[in-house]
């Protein structure tokens, strides 16, 4: 006998369609999917016109996407989706580890590797720091020859994507790690930036009276053999918007200060700024990347 449909019968009709489904996880996801999207829209009753509203929203935030930008994953940084992924991706983790933070939307998977003290900047006149630390396991051994990847924006607060010809990059670089998991490399002192505003997430960021600025940050993806891939960023303390980062980036133990007078620098006489990374053993290399290079996303679509 065929059911009536309502605003009620319609999220048992439509499980049951995708009942089917082969893949398990598959199943179990576009289920849940589907139960939560229907409760949301009788929560809010959510009207034709809103319905509409948010087709044309969501089509817009995917025309914005190009090889060079990722709206969408800039649409999940500001709705607080990529760091509730890290915070859950955090928890799966053996063994103590640095957190997480974000990957964002300007993540270039083919920086160039340098030599260890190199510098990342080619192009920017801003303030140049020494980073310098180590990369250790949970037990708190350095881990040799751990790839550090890094990038950052510029004095400006735009990343090279932003400003420059793609096939130019400025601040970003990989590094390995010497025996004892050490690195150190030269950079810009780290800069707060307002969010790309000149799309629909930045209409939408407006719309809610919200500042749209990320604080002063850098970021790491750093792997090896056997831990856990870990992709964080640190934060210098005092910006003005370390308490309201747009993204929701920021957690306490990623807060670092600026040493003016260091002595333990590897590189004399520059300002530094030192912190050691902590990797959980993982045998199957986990990644922890929610994101990734704009270009391969749209390289998956079109091929």
């Amino acid at each position: 006998m065929t059911k009536t449909i309502n605003e009620i019968t319609i999220t048992e009709a439509a499980t049951d369609q995708m009942s089917g489904t082969p893949d398990p996880r598959l199943r179990k996801i576009m289920a849940s999917l589907v139960r939560h999207l229907h409760e949301f829209a009788r929560e809010v009753d959510l009207t034709a016109d809103e319905w509409l509203e948010g087709i044309k929203f969501l089509t817009a935030v995917g025309q914005k996407c190009t090889a060079h930008r990722q709206e969408f994953i800039l649409l999940s940084d500001t709705l607080g989706m990529s760091a509730l992924i890290n915070a859950l991706h955090d928890k799966r983790a053996v063994g103590a580890a640095t957190k997480s933070s974000l990957l964002g939307p300007f993540y270039r998977h083919d920086a160039p590797m340098m030599k260890l003290g190199d510098s990342i900047i080619s192009k920017s006149p801003g303030t140049e720091v020494c980073f310098y630390g180590q990369v250790i396991d949970s037990n708190g051994k350095g881990i040799p020859n751990a790839l550090v990847q890094v990038w950052e924006p510029d004095e400006t607060g735009n990343y090279d994507l932003q400003k420059h010809d793609p096939s130019e990059m400025d601040l970003r670089g990989c590094f390995k790690c010497d025996a004892e998991g050490r690195y150190y490399f030269r950079g810009l002192c780290p800069t707060g930036y307002m969010i790309p505003m000149d799309g629909p997430v930045g209409d939408m960021i407006r719309a809610q009276k919200r500042h749209g600025y990320r604080p002063a940050h850098i970021h790491f993806v750093i792997g090896a053999p056997g831990y856990r891939e870990l992709v964080t960023a640190l934060y210098v303390a005092g910006d003005a918007h370390i308490d309201s980062d747009t993204v929701f980036g920021v957690s306490d133990s990623l807060v670092i200060s600026v040493n003016k007078n260091d002595a333990k620098s590897p590189i004399a006489k520059m300002p530094t700024i030192h912190y050691d990374f902590q990797l959980a053993a993982d045998k199957a290399w986990t990644s922890g990347r929610v994101g990734a290079d704009p270009s391969q996303i749209t390289s998956k679509i079109g091929a």
